[in-house]
């Protein structure tokens, strides 16, 4: 059975395009029904959910049942679609029972997400993506709902704001579980377990991360704070440098703020460091500083701003 597009009664292929992107949520009296947000398709109906599109979004969700990211994308869509309560339609095509259908739509591998509007394709993304990751793509098209619960990665970054590197980590243990194939949440997981004081599980992890992952500059960032934690001082040898007030007392302070995270006074201190003894251990100061840019990334905004303050102050 052809798929038929609405517009011009052509034969829908995965190449058509929606004249205009969905431009905002739709009430319940325009949209979908509070009841009915969430439909199965099949060759039934799949033409009355394009005529549908002519009114309200529709996100087709393609899934089959033998495939496990499906399983662990589909109850994510689910929520986000009464979250947005009626400004897309979610429906959700299983290609194992509709292969013709899957055929039409261009449908390769699954999770296989489509965005149609307007009778035609607007946009698509495949794989399991995580909820953040999801939430990101559809605010392209769509207001964010008001009263949304933060995600897991935002009440990890709270815990480990307020000091709990336990539960954040515990946080992102599960998101791991879930999505076992996404190197970020692995990477901040390690992020999370150097903050508890895990520095050889975090190291660990880093290490099995494929070599694309493990090379690039989040991870390098991570193996950086593990590498500064076990290169700083103690606290208690810390106090025994109470007092001094020469360049290896300032060094060790330095690395001290580093590795209990307070990025800024410790990048301030090194710049101090620099300035005021440039050949101190062979420029430890200056190739510190280039360590930590690394750690913290290049977007960082103190990588930034103390990336030009060195090179003001070598040039």
């Amino acid at each position: 059975m052809p798929i038929v597009d609405p517009r011009t009664g052509e034969p829908l292929t995965s190449d058509g395009q929606a004249e205009a992107a969905p431009g905002g949520a739709q009430g319940e009296s325009q949209g979908a029904q509070r009841d009915d947000l969430i439909i199965d398709v099949d060759r039934n109906n799949i033409q009355q959910l394009l005529e549908t599109s002519m009114q309200v979004p529709v996100l087709l969700d393609c899934w089959a049942p033998w495939c496990e990211p499906c399983k662990n994308l589909m109850p994510v869509l689910e929520k986000l679609a009464r979250e947005y309560n009626g400004a897309f339609l979610l429906a959700k095509l299983n290609i194992d029972d509709n292969q013709d259908i899957a055929g039409q739509l261009g449908v390769r591998s699954v999770p296989d997400v489509k965005l149609i509007s307007q009778g035609g394709l607007v946009d698509h993304f495949q794989g399991a993506l995580p909820e953040k990751e999801i939430r990101e793509w559809l605010g392209k098209y769509f207001p964010e709902p008001e009263g949304i619960q933060p995600g897991p990665e935002d009440q990890a970054a709270a815990a480990l704001e307020a000091g709990d590197a336990d539960t954040a980590s515990q946080i992102y243990a599960e998101l791991v579980q879930q999505w076992p194939d996404h190197a970020p949440y692995k990477i901040e997981l390690a992020r999370t377990l150097v903050a508890a004081g895990q520095a050889d599980e975090a190291r660990a992890l880093l290490d099995a991360l494929p070599p694309e992952e493990r090379d690039a500059a989040p991870a390098r960032g991570v193996r950086a704070s593990i590498e500064f934690g076990e290169e700083a001082p103690s606290h208690e040898a810390l106090a025994a440098l109470e007092g001094r007030d020469d360049s290896e007392a300032h060094f060790q302070r330095a690395l001290r703020q580093i590795a209990d995270g307070q990025y800024e006074a410790g990048l301030e201190a090194l710049l101090t460091l620099m300035k005021q003894d440039r050949a101190y251990a062979d420029d430890a100061a200056r190739k510190t500083l280039l360590r930590v840019f690394d750690a913290l990334g290049n977007e960082h905004p103190l990588t930034v701003t103390y990336r030009r303050k060195l090179f003001a102050q070598l040039y």
